[in-house]
C-alpha cells in the first residue's frame, strides 16, 4: 500500500491504518528504536507508541509525501525519551558522546544571537547534507540520526573504523564551516 493511501486511512480514522503502517514500516521503526535504546522490548514499545502518536498527530498533519520520515522522527524522539527516563541521573554514554561531538559544530541554543528559526536551520542542514557525497552523507546520518556505532557503520559500509572516524571528523569540520558561512556563528 502506498503512503498516501495509509495517510488517507489515518485521516478517515480507520484502524486499518495502524495495521498497514506496521506491515510496511514496523521492522524499520523497531530497528531504528533498537539502535538507540539497545533493548528489544523497549524498541517494540517505542514502535507501538509511534503508531499511537501518529494516530494523534495525523489529522492536523498530512505527511503523505514524507510518511516514513514522519514516523521515524516520532520513533527516534520516543526512543531518546526512553533513554532519558531509564537513566535520569546518569545519561547513557553513547548519547553523551554523540552530543559532545556535534556540540562543537552547532550553535548553542541558549545563545540569543545563535537562536534561529527551526525551519530555516533545517533547510541549511539539508543543504549541507545534499552537498555531501553519498558515502559521507550515509556515514553522517547513520551516526547522528540513527545513532549507530562507528563499528556498525564500518561494517555496513565496508570501511575501516579509522576511515569512518576520519570521515565523521571531517564532516563535522565541514558542517562548522558551512554554518559559519551561512551566518550561524558558533
Amino acid at each position: 500500500m502506498k503512503d498516501a493511501q495509509i495517510v488517507a486511512l489515518y485521516l478517515s480514522r480507520s484502524e486499518d491504518a495502524i495495521q498497514c503502517t506496521a506491515e510496511k514500516y514496523g521492522a524499520r521503526l523497531q530497528s531504528l528504536s533498537f539502535g538507540i535504546v539497545q533493548d528489544a522490548q523497549t524498541a517494540e514499545e517505542c514502535e507501538n507508541d509511534t503508531y499511537l502518536e501518529a494516530w494523534n498527530r495525523i489529522p492536523p498533519h498530512e505527511p503523505a509525501d514524507y510518511f516514513y520520515a514522519f514516523l521515524a522522527r516520532i520513533t527516534r524522539n520516543l526512543s531518546l525519551n526512553r533513554c532519558r527516563e531509564r537513566s535520569r541521573l546518569k545519561r547513557q554514554g553513547h548519547i553523551c558522546r554523540l552530543t559532545s561531538e556535534l556540540e562543537q559544530c552547532l550553535p548553542a541554543p541558549d545563545n540569543a544571537a545563535g537562536r534561529m528559526d527551526d525551519l530555516a536551520f533545517s533547510q541549511v542542514i539539508n543543504g549541507f547534507l545534499a552537498a555531501l557525497p553519498s558515502e559521507k552523507r550515509i556515514i553522517f546520518l547513520r551516526r547522528y540520526w540513527y545513532l549507530d556505532s562507528v563499528a556498525d557503520i564500518a561494517n555496513r559500509c565496508g570501511l575501516s573504523r579509522s576511515k569512518v572516524k576520519t570521515t565523521l571528523y571531517r564532516c563535522r569540520e565541514q558542517l562548522r564551516s558551512y554554518l559559519e558561512k551561512e551566518g550561524y556563528p558558533l
